[in-house]
């Protein structure tokens, strides 16, 4: 005779999942990735910030010596403004004024609070030694910046002020 536990048939069911101790090593690796990249994620950002504010400075830099050559150009010499790509742009002692109609307009930037290009302007003006202020919008515009002072006298160049990236 056979007994009954001979009979039974022994099914074992297997249950498919994580364990708690697997979950929390996961979650832990997960946080020491995300905790290394995130730094370097912010940098990234500071990186662009100057590097938008170097390629503003190469531009106001580039045009203004475009508009001097145009303006040298011409006979008689310029006096009020220059056209450049089919837009006025002011002048004072052969070079770009420090405004929006001037350095800005020559360069071909696009400024305001809201602007798509990224860039804000402060102070400037169409008077010789003026100086305008071309910030990059983000973190701390001011401290995101650069100048540009219009020539004192036709015998002088603009100036153009250190790169301030202590808030970019």
């Amino acid at each position: 005779m056979h007994s009954k536990s001979r009979d039974k048939v022994h099914t074992t069911r297997q249950v498919g999942g994580f364990t708690l101790i697997e979950l929390i090593v996961v979650i832990i690796v997960l946080s020491i990735l995300a905790a290394t990249a995130l730094p370097r994620f912010a940098n990234l950002q500071v990186q662009a910030r100057v590097a938008k504010l170097n390629a503003a400075l190469g531009a106001v830099k580039g045009a203004a010596s475009l508009a001097k050559a145009t303006c040298l150009a011409q006979t008689p010499q310029c006096t009020g403004t220059v056209p450049m790509e089919g837009v006025n742009v002011t002048m004072v002692n052969t070079y770009p004024t420090a405004d929006a109609a001037g350095i800005i307009t020559a360069a071909g930037l696009v400024v305001g609070p809201a602007s798509p290009d990224g860039y804000n302007i402060q102070g400037g003006g169409a008077a010789a030694g003026t100086p305008l202020t071309i910030m990059v919008l983000g973190n701390d515009s001011p401290n995101c910046s650069f100048t540009y002072t219009s020539p004192i006298s036709a015998s002088q160049a603009p100036v153009y002020g250190l790169l301030v990236t202590s808030g970019c």
